[in-house]
């Protein structure tokens, strides 16, 4: 087993000398012979275990002695901790690849790949936006009638529900994203407003009457709102040009957006949001698996059924 310690040793250690690299190729050569159950060359098994001595006799003859006598043991566990360590950053980059986060979906842990957390940054129910969500809790879309709630190419094989504000800027880099997976998938699409900012409450009842007023403009809406700066949108003057610029009348959208009825249809459908046990934005639902914050392309659509 020494043989296989120190191929792994001289292998990382021949990166940067030449000397070395030829120990690599010896204990590499030591390896083939193990493995085709021939014996190791005696004189790489002494020159290995020699220089390892010669650096601890001269500091602690007593741990010399200890690893004199359990060499093949300490040969063993070094190879284990190999191994294991191998399997956990396998792990870790197959769950950056698949999740966005070394340490699984939604996951707000430190991730070498991820350093800054931004796949997992939200802005909180209530709360200012920050950079680390909290414990994911049980996130459903069980109990929601999404019937409540507009939306676009109804019966496609996928189904995305962003729950998101358009005031987050962790929602604004999310949209993009998902925008160009509406564009390439076949995809049954729900966007719901959860206002996390108070300036832009009134904006999903704008949503909400662009919608019943032109079923095709909601997503153009959606579009010019994101694109537009934060401190703009929070003013109503300004959405009101963004309606008359999608061809609609400024004043029918306003007396929608002030009536009881759509009054009733958004707190129901706030109310209904609730329900996802959502504690962030943005959230996403992909085919009911929930996405905490905004995610690589690449994570959204493994979840889609191509």
């Amino acid at each position: 087993m020494f043989c296989l310690v120190g191929f792994i040793l001289f292998g990382i250690l021949g990166i940067f000398s030449a000397t070395h690299r030829e120990l690599a190729k010896e204990a590499g050569s030591c390896v083939f012979r193990r493995v085709t159950f021939r014996p190791c060359i005696v004189t790489f098994r002494e020159k290995f275990k020699g220089m390892i001595l010669s650096k601890l006799i001269n500091r602690t003859p007593l741990l010399a002695r200890i690893f004199n006598k359990y060499f093949e043991l300490l040969s063993w566990i070094f190879i284990l901790l190999s191994i294991l360590s191998i399997i956990w950053v396998g792990n870790s980059v197959w769950n950056y690849y698949a999740y966005g986060s070394c340490n699984g979906l939604n996951a707000s842990g430190f991730c070498v790949f991820d350093p800054t957390g931004k796949n997992n940054q939200i802005s909180a129910i209530g709360e200012e936006c920050f950079a680390e969500a909290p414990k994911e809790s049980g996130l459903s879309l069980k109990d929601v009638d999404l019937s409540l709630f507009p939306h676009t190419n109804v019966g496609a094989k996928n189904e995305i529900v962003f729950i998101g504000c358009y005031s987050c800027d962790y929602t604004r880099e999310a949209y993009p994203i998902i925008n160009n997976l509406l564009d390439k998938y076949s995809v049954d699409y729900v966007f719901i407003h959860f206002p996390v900012k108070t300036e832009t409450n009134y904006l999903t009842a704008y949503g909400y009457c662009v919608q019943k007023e032109d079923e095709g403009k909601l997503r153009l809406f959606n579009d010019l709102i994101f694109s537009s700066e934060k401190s703009a949108i929070a003013n109503s003057s300004f959405t009101d040009g963004i309606i008359q610029s999608l061809g609609l009348d400024v004043e029918e959208i306003r007396k929608c957006t002030e009536s009881e009825e759509i009054k009733d249809r958004v707190f129901e459908m706030l109310e209904e949001t609730k329900q996802t046990s959502i504690y962030g934005t943005p959230t996403i639902f992909i085919n009911g698996e929930a996405f905490v914050g905004p995610k690589p392309e690449r994570v959204y659509k493994r979840a889609l059924n191509k």
